[in-house]
């Protein structure tokens, strides 16, 4: 099961050539994410992601360029799942045409304490029904 998102560009997204840059693809997929994790969690009744997450690593592969126009699709799920980290993919579609993959390794993060945390069982079942098999 795929989490999806539809995300409209901004005219601020575009470079010099007229396509999205590609330092905001980084932008449109945390917003995806956060609509997931923040959103999405907070109306299953789980808050405690607001409480921390950090990212540990990026990994984006760029497959076309993408013109300023209609809102762009992305659709996420999580490929691995660990009580310290877990990895969220998503790929970024222009109409029917897909135009990127990434991947995110996140690490929950305690904020007051500043150090990584465990995550909690309701974090970890809200996160299982998008875990690719």
């Amino acid at each position: 099961m795929r989490f999806t998102y539809h995300c409209a560009l901004r005219w601020s997204d575009l470079d010099a050539y007229g396509h999205v840059n590609n330092a905001r693809f980084l932008t449109l997929y945390e917003e995806a994410r956060v609509a997931m994790m923040f959103v999405g969690a907070r109306e299953a009744g789980v808050t405690s992601f607001e409480d921390g997450i950090v990212v540990s690593r990026h990994e984006v592969d760029y497959l076309r360029p993408i013109d300023y126009g209609d809102p762009v699709r992305i659709e996420l799920w999580i490929e691995d799942l660990k009580p310290s980290r877990f990895t969220v993919c998503y790929e970024l579609f222009d109409g029917d045409l897909l135009a990127s993959r990434a991947r995110s390794v996140l690490v929950p993060y305690d904020l007051d304490k500043q150090r990584p945390r465990r995550m909690s069982e309701a974090e970890q079942s809200f996160l299982k029904p998008w875990l690719s098999t």
